[in-house]
């Protein structure tokens, strides 16, 4: 006698299920809402450095002499090898300059500051820029030592207004980029060399936000076209309200914690979106084929039927994929370690909504055999009915 496969009731549970997913939808709205998320320098728009040193690096103290500099939000991980850093800083590296000048000008009087930092002016051939210093003149400023240090270069002074402008032959940029690298091999006591340095810009940045965020619409627009298309519109709503589902929670844990989110966590945030449509539609075929087998079985029992005989297939898939991604995030280093932290939480979430949130609406939106079936044609019912 065959013992009868045994069946579990997930769709028992899935008003309960649908509930926390509700909660934690909201609490990320919520979140999202007020602390909105840490965008990295990909967004915001920043300096990014790639510096090597002639021992193996010592993080703690590159962070140290980072934060002690003022600049905002900086960033030092490992990369490539153990003596090799990527700092990253949100603003440029002027920024910092400027922060040092501003030191020693309000020395000078309590107004006294940088107001603005401009391009050289077109006739002034071979400087880079000039600085407009409030509330003090040219020939008092010259008096001071603030820029007699050459590493400025050769600099000219001229009144501006009430204002001096101080116009210098060498960027600030690589003024304070030379005098990071020093500071940082004397702290570190080994040699800093600059490998790599590059600027991106805000606008830069808001552009590549606005893209993100499109290409995540177009991704969910196309799911819900192939599945419409494929299968039947209630499955394509299902599918669409489960892939919304796993975004939302995935870009609300990242604003609840306040993790970095950047380029490489859009790219996973995407790939989940794949990872859970991929998981989702195998689980959709089976119950599409168990609806045309058994036909006078309710929708709650087939839906039930065809979860259990893809359980398996979806455990396996998952913890197989996760065991990876522990991997990457353990050993992969500071660099890829959001990619992999968003893929583990996104196949989480998305492999528990293929089967409570995108199965759940199917139960919602009442599915049945009768939508599955294909529609007949004008004469084919007359046809049959007349065979023998």
């Amino acid at each position: 006698m065959t013992q009868e496969p045994k069946i579990y009731n997930f769709m028992g549970i899935r008003k309960i299920a649908i509930a926390l997913s509700v909660l934690a939808i909201l609490a990320s709205i919520v979140s999202l809402a007020v602390n909105g998320l840490k965008l990295g320098l990909d967004f915001t728009g920043g300096t990014q450095i790639e510096v090597g040193f002639d021992k193996p690096a010592d993080l703690n103290v590159i962070r140290s002499v980072l934060a002690n500099e003022g600049l905002e939000s900086p960033v030092a991980v490992l990369f490539g090898s153990d003596s090799d850093v990527l700092i990253r800083t949100q603003g440029s590296m002027q920024d910092g300059a400027v922060l040092h000048i501003d030191d020693e000008l309000a020395k000078l009087g309590e107004n006294v500051s940088v107001k603005a930092v401009e391009k050289a002016p077109g006739d002034k051939e071979g400087y880079a820029q000039q600085l407009i210093v409030s509330n003090i003149t040219p020939e008092r400023l010259q008096q001071t030592e603030i820029f007699t240090n050459s590493q400025y270069g050769n600099i000219l002074f001229e009144a501006s207004d009430a204002d001096t402008a101080v116009i210098v032959q060498r960027t600030l940029d690589n003024i304070y980029t030379q005098y990071l690298l020093s500071r940082l091999s004397s702290e570190s006591n080994s040699t800093a060399e600059l490998r790599r340095s590059e600027f991106v810009g805000p606008q830069i940045g808001e552009e590549l936000r606005d893209q993100g965020g499109l290409a995540v619409i177009c991704a969910l627009l196309g799911v819900m076209l192939y599945v419409a298309v494929r299968f039947q519109w209630k499955f394509s709503v299902g599918a669409v309200v489960g892939l919304i589902h796993d975004v939302i929670i995935v870009l609300g844990i990242f604003s609840i914690f306040q993790l970095d989110f950047d380029l490489t966590v859009l790219a996973a945030v995407l790939a989940v979106i794949g990872y859970s449509i991929n998981d989702t539609i195998v689980v959709f075929d089976r119950v599409r084929d168990n609806f045309r087998i058994l036909r006078k079985s309710p929708a709650e029992e087939v839906i039930n039927y065809s979860l259990t005989q893809t359980l398996e297939r979806t455990i396996l898939t998952s913890l197989t994929t996760l065991l990876t991604l522990f991997m990457l995030y353990i050993f992969g280093g500071e660099l890829i370690g959001g990619f992999a932290l968003a893929l583990i939480i996104g196949i989480v979430v998305g492999t528990y909504s293929t089967v409570y949130i995108a199965t759940g609406m199917l139960m919602s939106l009442h599915i049945s055999k009768e939508d599955l079936m294909p529609p007949v044609k004008e004469g084919e019912g007359a046809e049959f009915e007349q065979m023998p």
